[in-house]
């Protein structure tokens, strides 16, 4: 158990955490798509007409929105295209696509970008879909972000989560930060900055505050921070550890794992502070943990069976049930949006790996190959997860697709990254 408690749970695991990350600036992400995936929709996005006066490109951020979706493939698209166009079905039908999107900028008197696309169905040869936004030049990638959603979902019928937001944690030089970033791991803002160590963020359903761990006061507190403004408060800092914040799923409760009495044990409490009740009596290690999407549940790691694995028991507490059982060692525990899939770590000889399981047959399955991944997160449509891995000596941020066909590492240079979590819908 104590490889166990000095990987999460421990003030070791601070000090490991601390030591292992390296860097002296937080850069740029830059975007990598790999793997092979099954069937994908093959569809051209033609470069906006006057793209230059944006400054971002638009088309090239919603092809690449599109692809790490694992639901396309790009097909070449020359330029000549707009919104306004008149397209050619036979020759894009010859160029094998079978979507088709094609937009405009034009700047606006007050500054303003006006972003317009349209998007068509190549086989039928008809218009799908067509929008306008008039932003802020600071703007454009979100702005590019949504076209992406807007194909995602008429194409798929489903939401896409182009401009949803990332948070994670970084630690450059003596610095730890809190980061928040879009979907794609770029346009990152540094939310709080510390000299201790900050650990386990959690968006709120509202998507307007973050529950952490903060160090600053030299012992583990929760804190919630609102996102806009920076305004924070403390919201556990009990005798003892106060550690791994969850919202409930309406974001009037929390989930704590608190050592106030002793060992440490599930708690609720209510947003404000109010409320504090023990959830688990085990005399166990009882941590990590998460609610189902419908409230009803919650989802935990204990070592009540000799090893940490992952349990389930009523939201309001009582009798816990075993939900792992392949392996000696499988933590950090993820509920897809539907209920369906869990997502966790599992150690395979002395690899850290990231595991789904179908919750409904118990059937599981590795979808990574890498030796020291962690924190499991679902993108809010649950077709994607984000975590954390270590690639050539640092530790990267990484999304999947949910068979594992479809890798996107978010390279970061200078800087490490850590415990990734996916905000909901909301912008």
């Amino acid at each position: 158990m104590l490889d166990y408690v000095s990987r999460r749970l421990s003030l070791a695991a601070l000090a490991a955490f601390g030591v292992s990350l390296c860097g002296s600036a937080l850069a740029q992400v830059r975007i990598d798509i790999s793997g092979v995936g099954g069937t994908r929709v093959p569809v051209a996005i033609v470069d906006f007409r006057d793209q230059s006066k944006s400054p971002q490109p638009i088309a090239a951020i919603v092809r690449a929105d599109l692809e790490r979706s694992g639901q396309f493939r790009s097909v070449d698209a020359p330029a000549g295209l707009s919104e306004s166009s008149s397209p050619a079905w036979t020759e894009w039908r010859g160029r094998q696509a079978d979507a088709l999107a094609a937009g405009s900028v034009t700047r606006l008197a007050d500054g303003r970008l006006d972003i317009r696309f349209k998007l068509w169905d190549v086989v039928k040869g008809t218009e799908l879909v067509g929008e306008a936004h008039a932003v802020h030049p600071d703007d454009a990638r979100l702005a590019a972000h949504r076209i992406a959603d807007t194909i995602y979902q008429r194409l798929t019928g489903e939401r896409g989560v182009f401009a949803t937001r990332m948070a994670y944690v970084t630690k450059a030089g003596p610095r730890y930060s809190l980061v928040i970033a879009d979907a794609d791991g770029e346009g990152a803002k540094v939310a709080l900055t510390s000299p201790e160590p900050i650990i386990s963020p959690a968006w709120a359903p509202n998507g307007r505050e973050l529950a952490y761990v903060s160090f600053e006061s030299r012992k583990a507190t929760v804190r919630i921070q609102d996102v806009q403004t920076g305004v924070r408060r403390v919201l556990a800092d009990f005798k003892g550890t106060n550690s791994a914040p969850a919202w409930s799923p309406d974001g009037q409760q929390l989930v704590l794992s608190l050592s106030r009495d002793g060992g440490t044990q599930l708690f609720v409490i209510n947003r404000d502070g109010s409320g504090l009740r023990r959830l688990t009596q085990s005399g166990s290690i009882d941590t990590e943990a998460t609610y189902a999407p419908d409230g009803s549940k919650i989802y935990f790691v204990s070592d009540r069976g000799g090893g940490p694995q992952i349990y389930r028991m009523p939201a309001s507490g009582g009798a816990a049930e075993r939900v792992t059982f392949n392996g000696g060692y499988n933590i950090s525990p993820a509920v897809s949006p539907d209920g369906r899939t869990l997502a966790y770590i599992t150690r395979s000889g002395g690899a850290f790996r990231l595991s789904v399981m179908d919750l409904a047959t118990g059937q599981t399955q590795q979808i990574s190959e890498a030796n020291d991944d962690e924190s499991p997160a679902f993108s809010p449509n649950g077709k994607l997860i984000v975590y954390a891995s270590r690639a050539g000596g640092k530790e990267v941020l990484m999304t999947t697709t949910l068979d594992g066909k479809i890798k996107t590492p978010l390279l970061v240079t200078l800087v490490e990254v850590r415990e990734p979590t996916w905000g909901p819908f909301t912008r």
